[in-house]
């Protein structure tokens, strides 16, 4: 039996030799070295997001001025309107007799002005003729005065009657889009009863907030200590749908609110977006980029980062090119690909990137390249 196992393995051992003396290749295993990067400090944008609401930066609640039934509404939710076009119309009825008597009144007020001062023409000329006595002619003149003031009060009440009709049809203050409708056509509205709110959208306004500990940093920066001048100098911000997909216009920071609040740390802030399209509506919630410039910060591949419970950690290559583990802190700069590094390297260090969840420590990581033939 051992003879012929002996007889096998020396059989086996024969034909390697044949295959190598004919030329053919056989198969050997080979060191390889795993992909790492040296660390250098660089200059890098940094997307800083913020939640906001998205608010027409001329959003006006529409309600009525005058009580009455609400005999027609003129447009739909999600209507695009005209400044000056027609949203509501009020049973104006009462208010048409209202304006019909006042007028009548005005007429009367007039005819009894028109006598007032024939009278008083008449004394006047019987008086220069001493027919007449200072008191008759001062007493028409009176009531001269008296139909006057007569007159202009039922003028008055005849334009606040032709107003109070106008107002039974009520127009959009602003161009813009018609928000929920509330009310049905049959209901007996007053006024501060809401019928709408139309968002004049032509351009929005984000409303967020933004910590005060960054806008600190910005006046040690030395760009302002005023609002207004701090404005001037931030960058275009980016608004980003709730789906993640950024709007194709930018934006600017256009106001910010010169208090803190005490209770969150923050403070307020506006920034607007033009909206020729109408893609934006009132109520989005979202969020708006600002861009932050970070220069000379170490950066590297987020491949490159362990995450072990709360601890990251890297694999830095030794001199004898091996590794040892590294605790790090990082920052996100929101790309999918890259972290900042806040402490635990250094400018030269090297570290694993590609395969550094299966280095151990201590493992041998970089060999000698295969000469070439």
């Amino acid at each position: 039996m051992k003879k012929n196992v002996m007889t096998r393995v020396m059989v086996f051992g024969s034909a390697i030799t044949l295959l190598t003396a004919c030329g053919l290749d056989v198969p050997q295993e080979e060191q390889t070295s795993y992909e790492t990067v040296t660390i250098k400090k660089e200059d890098i944008t940094v997307p800083i997001k913020f939640s906001a609401k998205l608010k027409g930066q001329t959003d006006v609640t529409i309600t009525p001025q005058v009580s009455g039934q609400l005999m027609k509404i003129c447009v739909k939710e999600g209507d695009q309107v005209r400044k000056g076009q027609a949203l509501f119309m009020i049973d104006s009825r009462s208010a048409r007799l209202d304006l019909e008597s006042a007028q009548a009144n005005l007429q009367a007020a007039l005819a009894q002005e028109n006598s007032a001062k024939l009278e008083y023409e008449s004394n006047k000329n019987l008086f220069d003729k001493k027919i007449v006595s200072q008191y008759t002619l001062s007493s028409s003149e009176n009531s001269w005065k008296q139909a006057r003031a007569s007159v202009a009060q039922a003028r008055a009440s005849v334009n606040n009657a032709r107003v109070n009709l106008g107002y039974c049809t009520i127009s959009s203050p602003v161009t813009g889009v018609i928000g929920e409708i509330p009310v049905r056509t049959g209901d007996q509205v007053s006024p501060g009863t809401e019928l709408t709110v139309v968002s004049g959208n032509t351009n929005m306004d984000a409303e967020f907030s933004l910590p005060e500990t960054v806008l600190e940093e910005a006046v040690n920066e030395g760009l302002s200590t005023n609002i207004e001048e701090l404005l001037k100098h931030l960058p275009e911000v980016t608004f980003e749908m709730k789906n993640g997909t950024a709007y194709k216009h930018k934006g600017h920071i256009s106001s910010a609110t010169g208090v803190v609040n005490a209770t969150t740390g923050t403070i307020a802030l506006k920034a607007t977006f033009p909206n020729p399209d109408g893609q934006l509506f009132s109520g989005t919630q979202g969020t708006v980029v600002v861009p932050s410039d970070r220069k000379g910060v170490m950066i590297i591949p987020q491949v490159a980062v362990v995450k072990l419970q709360d601890k990251q950690q890297v694999y830095k290559v030794k001199a004898d090119s091996t590794a040892t583990a590294v605790t790090v802190t990082t920052e996100d700069v929101y790309n999918g690909k890259d972290f900042i590094v806040t402490s635990g390297l250094k400018v030269g260090d090297r570290i694993i990137t590609v395969g550094a969840n299966n280095v151990n420590e201590g493992q041998k990581v970089l060999f000698p390249a295969k000469p070439k033939e």
